[in-house]
């Protein structure tokens, strides 16, 4: 059977590859869906990917995992530093969660140090650019296995 892992991904990622290459580089979101869709092939995974700009469909996508998926890699984007609504979500859903961001945050202004979601997550990939899905999927494997 395979398990199903969505990824979800929030405000501004539809913009991947056109908004500040600098920071985020230029691979296009549906790069990293074609990428994640033969990694997880290649792992005995499935994904349900998905990208929105708005808060409420992203909590409505983690509840929707709850019945549909065995675990969530959420790149959360700016909700990261924003949404208790999120965490609360992602507090719902009982398989891994792996938190992953494009940039270092760490190294970035100082209001994005700070995760709700990080509270939640079993592992947090920050600045390995869009390897982070590679890696996060590499490692739900893991966790899924174990």
């Amino acid at each position: 059977m395979t398990r199903k892992v969505y990824i979800l991904n929030g405000p501004n990622l539809n913009l991947l590859g056109k908004r500040q290459p600098e920071i985020y580089g230029s691979v296009t979101l549906a790069d990293v869906q074609a990428n994640c869709e033969n990694l997880a092939s290649e792992l005995g995974l499935a994904v349900e990917f998905f990208q929105t700009n708005h808060e409420g469909t992203l909590v409505d996508q983690i509840q929707l995992a709850r019945d549909n998926a065995a675990a969530i890699i959420i790149n959360p984007a700016a909700y990261t530093h924003t949404s208790v609504a999120i965490l609360d979500a992602l507090h719902t859903f009982d398989g891994p969660v792996i938190e992953v961001h494009i940039s270092n945050v760490h190294q970035r202004e100082s209001f994005r140090h700070h995760s709700y979601v990080s509270q939640r997550a079993d592992g947090v990939l920050a600045g390995f650019g869009v390897q982070g899905y590679d890696l996060a999927l590499r490692r739900v494997a893991t966790l899924l296995e174990s």
